[in-house]
């Protein structure tokens, strides 16, 4: 969740950095080329920690991913307990 919040932030400051950008004259590509040259820069300023949050959430998610640990939810679960259930002789 911490990527989605991240890339919402970011998407929020380049369209306010066009909207700024519009307001102050700019006009065609070079609106957009100034935007994100602005959003970016600001992002990388202002945005560190959920950044790293971000960059956490993937690295973990990567990791569980290769463990196989990932594969294990709780619908996956429910279902083997009630095979289970049903078929108690079966290992």
């Amino acid at each position: 969740m911490p990527l989605v919040m991240y890339t919402v932030w970011r998407i929020l400051l380049f369209v306010a950095a066009l909207g700024a950008g519009y307001l102050l004259g700019l006009r065609s590509w070079l609106l957009v080329l100034v935007a994100a040259v602005v959003a970016f820069a600001v992002s990388y300023l202002a945005f560190s920690r959920p950044r790293d949050a971000a960059a956490r959430w993937l690295a973990e998610k990567e990791q569980r991913r290769k463990d196989g640990s990932d594969k294990h939810d709780a619908d996956s679960d429910y279902e083997d307990s009630v095979v289970d259930r049903e078929n108690p002789t079966a290992g």
